[in-house]
């Protein structure tokens, strides 16, 4: 796990992006990129888009496929993740929407929703970099502390600390759904490179867990010290419950040209 503290929220999405460019540039096929929704991503997606305009990258034939997908939304509302995708991922990114794809949680049969994604994100390759927030009880995707580190695509019910965080996207804290269909902790841990960003104090104690904790269901991140391609980017503030955080900032400062992404 390499750990990057950036000196604020903009110089997070920079290298974010830096690190998703490189990645698609390695990539010896169509890249596959994994996409979350939320804050914490915004900046990472809006660098992203401005190497494409400047013609530094060319995603037109990479897909994307989301974490997660809200239940119980109509199709088309605002606040549905594959309308927020659409919005912040596919056409800044100059994506085929064809090639975007996310969980099924308008379906009728959510059970089958779940291996249903599964096997599109296999048909495709597998994904190569899947880019990741943290909230602040430590889930990502939509895994809540007590998933299983080896789960798979499924319905899960949201904790209300999660609903609490997403209700600024809706009108009143009732309208936010209660259930979703979300990437298992395992089909995350199956990504060839995992970039989590992450910015200001309330996350610092997500950090501290997901970093330098113990590899617990109580942190779902924290699994992510597992995976053998992690990149961990933050701000100060996010950083300020971390004991080595002196450590990371070295190991950056020293990191030899050739392991270097972010030039």
């Amino acid at each position: 796990m390499e750990i990057i503290i950036c000196s604020d929220a903009s110089g997070v999405g920079e290298l974010a992006a830096a690190k998703l460019a490189r990645v698609v540039r390695d990539a010896t096929s169509a890249p596959v990129l994994g996409v979350a929704t939320g804050s914490s991503p915004l900046r990472a997606y809006l660098a992203l888009a401005r190497l494409v305009a400047a013609g530094k990258i060319d995603l037109s034939q990479a897909y994307a496929f989301a974490l997660d997908e809200y239940v119980g939304l109509p199709a088309g509302h605002p606040e549905s993740y594959a309308e927020v995708i659409r919005t912040t991922v596919t056409e800044p990114l100059g994506l085929d929407p064809a090639r975007v794809r996310c969980p099924d949680g308008f379906a009728t049969d959510l059970e089958a929703a779940g291996p249903a994604y599964e096997a599109a994100i296999k048909a495709a390759g597998g994904v190569d970099v899947q880019l990741l927030g943290v909230g602040a009880n430590g889930h990502i995707g939509f895994n809540e502390p007590t998933s299983s580190l080896s789960s798979r695509t499924r319905i899960k019910t949201l904790a209300t600390r999660t609903r609490l965080d997403n209700q600024r996207f809706f009108a009143h804290l009732d309208e936010v759904p209660n259930h979703c269909l979300t990437q298992g902790l395992g089909t995350i841990m199956d990504a060839r490179h995992v970039v989590l960003v992450a910015q200001g104090e309330s996350k610092a104690r997500a950090i501290r867990g997901l970093v330098e904790g113990p590899v617990t269901a109580m942190c779902p991140g924290s699994v992510l010290q597992l995976h053998p391609h992690a990149t961990i980017i933050i701000d100060e503030q996010a950083a300020r419950q971390l004991t080595l955080a002196d450590y990371y900032r070295d190991t950056y400062a020293k990191k030899p040209s050739w392991q270097r992404f972010d030039q």
